[in-house]
């Protein structure tokens, strides 16, 4: 939150009530210094993003092979855990591996699992847990069986902006070509000892870049994200 403002001098008492409502700056006030976006845990991604790569409040969608792209999650999803609040895996592909997420660092204790049935439910799901506020992070594969409209990735920024929470949706990297409201867009690759990230949009800043990152102790580690390739 923004520090309360002064009644400015000279200022009709109705303004300076309008300019103390929530969401009004006015210049020489202090700015809330509460991060904006978590920072990876990879050395070339934090040395490239120092101010962090994945938005607070908001959505990114990771494009790619979900195997490969739950692991560029890995770090930040450690530290989210170690908090109060719940990571919540809205239709993941599998079961995801218990030991590879111990490896990584993150309390399982803190880990919620939710398989809704159909495509509408998903969305809902993905929607109320993002907006509740009881979530620091929610992964979800809204894709599985059609892919998931421009109007419910809308709600979704805003559910996410409304809980402070994390949203990260993995989807086909055949979408990488369109344009959606999510906050951050990064197409994945397989290359070298890990992958090759290209940053399609990322909101207050400069899109375009490729960073190769190296996901070699996540491999080391077994931390392959699921123990098999469905649920049923």
């Amino acid at each position: 939150m923004h520090d309360p403002l002064p009644a400015a001098a000279g200022v009709a008492p109705g303004l300076n009530q309008a300019l103390a409502q929530a969401g009004v700056w006015r210049g020489g006030a202090r700015l809330a210094s509460t991060p904006q976006a978590l920072v990876s845990g990879h050395a070339a991604l934090d040395e490239r993003f120092p101010q962090g790569l994945w938005p607070h409040a908001a959505v990114s969608e990771l494009l790619g092979e979900p195997g490969a792209t739950l692991r560029l999650l890995l770090p930040a999803l450690a530290r989210l855990s170690a908090g109060q609040r719940w990571i919540a895996w809205i239709a993941p592909p599998a079961l995801p591996y218990a030991p590879g997420l111990i490896a990584a660092g993150l309390q399982l204790s803190r880990m919620l699992l939710v398989w809704p049935k159909t495509a509408a439910a998903r969305v809902w799901a993905l929607e109320q847990a993002l907006a509740g506020g009881t979530c620091a992070a929610v992964l979800a594969w809204p894709d599985r069986d059609g892919r998931m409209v421009t109007g419910s990735l809308r709600r979704l920024q805003l559910a996410a902006a409304r809980g402070d929470a994390c949203g990260f949706l993995f989807r086909p990297a055949a979408l990488a070509r369109g344009s959606t409201p999510a906050a951050l867009r990064v197409r994945l690759q397989p290359g070298g000892a890990g992958l090759d990230l290209h940053v399609l949009k990322r909101r207050g800043g400069w899109a375009g870049q490729r960073i190769a990152v190296d996901l070699g102790a996540c491999v080391a580690n077994h931390v392959s994200g699921f123990v098999s390739t469905e649920t049923e």
